[in-house]
């Protein structure tokens, strides 16, 4: 249950439209789901406005259909980050209305009928360097759309094509919140966030060369960036970049 739907629960006790009795059963309805596996939050929306995500690796098909079903039967909606092909192909044949997005890893189920477009007036752009990256800049994108934003993304407009992005400046600066996703050096979000006035997600990602140190090249360049304004989440966390941009741009609504 999710703050709305609770409000909207209480209203309808309030109208006399549903008992008192039958509001606590619901809203005190197993809170904790033990399946054996896998112990399931089902209060969490309540808390941060959003149900619990699942986390898809080391997990097996059989227990990813039995979370995100439960998941779903309770919540509507079910965001799963890092599913492999065995486990995106058991929700498929689970959940046949569920995106499923091969290169994100990620698997989106929603119950049928439930709204998918975004509200809000703000939009979070995600900006990424090189279409090597785009596996974690679209965990990211799809993050902020199933939770609700409006999302945007940019793709290939590395550094070592500074024309490219320059091409976007007006996108840069109509975004409420960036997400800037970059491997190799890491040196797109200190120029984005020269370029623009806006909250600023970096995201070092796994790619690059020898030196690279997989990510930890582009962590560290991002760690010490000279731009104001830059937050930087771990190496290749597109999911928690997704997150806290939704967060940031729907703050003031959230209020």
């Amino acid at each position: 249950m999710r703050p709305a739907e609770l409000r909207a629960l209480l209203a309808r006790v309030r109208r006399g439209r549903v008992s008192p009795a039958e509001a606590a059963r619901t809203i005190s309805a197993a809170p904790i789901e033990h399946l054996g596996f896998a112990t399931l939050d089902h209060q969490r929306s309540l808390r941060t406005g959003f149900p619990e995500v699942v986390f898809g690796q080391g997990k097996t098909p059989a227990q990813l259909v039995a979370i995100v079903g439960r998941l779903l039967a309770r919540h509507g909606l079910v965001l799963a980050t890092r599913v492999d092909a065995a486990g995106r192909e058991a929700l498929a044949k689970a959940h046949p209305a569920a995106e499923i997005h091969e290169r994100a890893r990620v698997v989106i189920a929603r119950r049928p009928g439930r709204r998918t477009t975004a509200r809000g007036k703000g939009h979070v752009l995600v900006v990424c360097a090189g279409t090597a990256d785009l596996p974690v800049a679209e965990e990211a994108l799809l993050t902020a759309r199933a939770m609700g934003s409006r999302a945007e993304l940019v793709a290939d407009v590395g550094v070592a094509g500074l024309h490219r992005l320059l091409a976007h400046h007006e996108r840069l600066r109509e975004a409420r919140v960036l997400v800037v996703v970059a491997g190799l050096e890491g040196a797109l979000p200190s120029v984005v966030g020269g370029l623009t006035d806006r909250p600023l997600i970096a995201v070092p990602t796994s790619v690059g060369y020898g030196a690279h140190f997989n990510g930890l090249a582009p962590l560290l360049a991002m760690l010490n960036s000279c731009a104001a304004g830059v937050t930087v989440v771990n190496i290749d966390n597109g999911f928690g970049a997704g997150y806290a941009a939704h967060l940031i741009n729907t703050a003031a609504t959230r209020r």
